[in-house]
């Protein structure tokens, strides 16, 4: 049975029910009628959201404002600080009062990570609404409740304890190995690069046939669903990897949508070699959602997008040296939750739920740290947000370490925390499922080896937080979990 979750309204649509896939003169030049119409129902849409915003809060909810607030045990400044409630902050109001200087005080009880917390603190440092505390290019973001599925029939949700698949490993000898690995330890999933890192399919779809032909040259997987069903029949659940915005065989095709280097007139290279296109690009959205729908159709269980994100741009400070493709002139967040929504409401009909890897850093910062990663706006709606916290990619100082890499459960219990607090924000928040290290960063200076011992320190932290669920990483997929 379909269920589900939040507060649903009839009211609380998506705007981006109209961005259809067109081909040839009409892909290339759009149509006014067409952009009329997409502008209407996004006024309508965000008319909706203002109501739906107004019926869902209770008055007697409020999110704190200041960077860090003081919760104090009794209603005036000099009194005993019980705890320091981050920015965002959801809290529950229980009493008001005003001192004798005329300061007004909320007695509040909100989660924190050890359970329920209660105290005083000064009203004026908080907003009824937490939209309110979105500025600058997060001032467009939804954070109002959003339907999701609870479970859906024939596809029940699991707690999943996953491993990364390669096309080469999915297609070769080494599947045996990892179905042993399931087989023998508490491994129950499958993170299975469906269109990888370079734009290439797993199996030859119809999605890659009519947008970018040259990704399904060299497909592996001739029968997909005798792929899948062997592998559901070992009670493992599929997750199909989709690389959403770095995607040079895209790009070979569509130079004029990738990311232009001003600097050079070329398409933007990443560190690695790889182009980027845009997370703008309204036909690559319909691209990387038709492979979604035939991953479904094979019997993947849900959909995962990576590199769901605008590439790394020093903190937005190389944004004046990139021509991004921004036609609707939207922020990089902004643009983000919207294919991210634009997914879910395409693929809740195939019955999978959709994930999103962010970066591990994001559950702990308030911006989307140049890359269009906010942690509401993603975890808000999607079913699983996966921040990808391996130590070794985490610089020499953050959270007090001075090498993360040789802390593994020091750094992931602290982003882990972060993150849990971040979704508490949230009515309608997605799973924490974080991606944790299986490797053995050797150009990372002070770095230590990786094996079972730092795999169970990582899953220690998780757990030791509330989340019972993750996915190791390990590109040339030899994992060492026992």
């Amino acid at each position: 049975m379909k269920k589900k979750y939040g507060i649903i309204a009839a009211t609380i649509v998506c705007c981006m029910t109209l961005i259809v896939g067109c081909t040839g003169a009409n892909k290339a030049a759009g149509g006014s009628e067409g952009k009329d119409q997409m502008v209407q129902n996004e006024t309508e849409a965000n008319a909706q959201k203002e109501a739906g915003n107004a019926a869902a809060e209770p008055e007697n909810m409020a999110y704190i404002s200041a960077s860090k607030l003081n919760v104090r045990q009794e209603p005036v400044g000099s009194a005993q600080i019980m705890a320091k409630a981050p920015k965002g902050s959801r809290v529950e109001i229980l009493e008001e009062k005003t001192d004798e200087a005329g300061t007004l005080w909320y007695k509040i009880n909100y989660k924190d990570i050890s359970g329920d917390v209660q105290g005083w603190i000064a009203a004026e440092y908080t907003v009824k609404k937490l939209e309110d505390l979105l500025t600058g290019n997060l001032k467009n973001l939804d954070l109002s409740p959003f339907e999701k599925t609870l479970e859906y029939e024939g596809n029940p949700r699991v707690k999943v304890k996953g491993v990364y698949v390669t096309i080469h490993s999915a297609a070769g000898a080494n599947l045996e190995n990892l179905i042993q690995l399931a087989e023998n330890t508490e491994i129950n999933a499958f993170v299975v690069d469906v269109k990888d890192d370079l734009g290439k399919m797993l199996f030859k779809t119809n999605a890659a046939e009519k947008y970018a032909p040259d990704a399904n040259e060299k497909a592996p997987i001739k029968d997909i669903k005798a792929f899948t069903q062997k592998l559901r029949e070992k009670n493992i659940y599929l997750i199909a990897r989709i690389v959403s915005f770095k995607d040079p065989t895209y790009s070979n095709d569509y130079p004029e949508r990738s990311i232009l280097d001003k600097s050079t007139g070329q398409t933007f290279v990443s560190s690695d070699g790889l182009k980027w296109v845009s997370a703008y690009d309204r036909e690559l959205w319909n691209y990387n959602i038709e492979v979604a729908k035939e991953a479904a159709d094979a019997g993947f269980n849900e959909i995962q997008f990576d590199y769901v994100r605008f590439p790394a741009s020093n903190g937005g400070k190389m944004d004046s040296k990139l021509d991004y493709r921004n036609t609707n002139n939207e922020f990089k967040p902004e643009a983000i939750q919207k294919y991210l929504k634009f997914a879910q409401e395409q693929l809740s009909p195939k019955k999978v739920y959709i994930s999103a890897d962010v970066f591990g850093l994001v559950g702990s910062v308030s911006d989307d740290m140049g890359l269009g990663q906010h942690w509401e706006a993603i975890s808000n709606v999607t079913d699983y947000i996966c921040p990808m916290m391996y130590p070794s990619h985490y610089g020499s100082g953050v959270y007090g370490l001075a090498v993360p890499d040789a802390k593994p459960y020091e750094t992931v219990y602290k982003g882990t925390y972060d993150s849990v607090v971040r979704n508490s924000n949230l009515q309608t928040p997605a799973t924490i499922r974080p991606w944790i290290q299986d490797f053995t960063a050797t150009w990372v200076k002070g770095h230590i080896r990786y094996g079972t011992n730092e795999v169970n320190l990582q899953i220690k932290a998780l757990n030791d937080n509330g989340v019972y669920e993750y996915l190791l990483w390990n590109a040339g997929n030899r994992y060492s979990i026992k």
